[in-house]
């Protein structure tokens, strides 16, 4: 292949110090705290809960009814 002339020229200074900081390393974030249970299941959990509560009431309204009537 035919070498490709760069965009930019290289300068290397003639005096002083020359560095190359090209080291990878780990950077230590925060920790998350993750919820045990995901908003939407807990949602669920109460949409689910009402349901109950509601299914509850209806059945003890029921036989109250009957006892009502006699």
């Amino acid at each position: 292949m035919a070498e490709m002339k760069s965009m930019f020229r290289e300068v290397l200074p003639k005096q002083g110090q020359l560095s190359v900081e090209d080291i990878t390393t780990m950077v230590l974030c925060k920790p998350k705290l993750l919820p045990l249970k995901s908003l939407t299941l807990e949602k669920l959990e109460k949409m689910q809960q009402a349901a109950q509560n509601t299914i509850r009431q209806q059945e003890m309204a029921e036989k109250e009814q009957p006892q009502i009537n006699h």
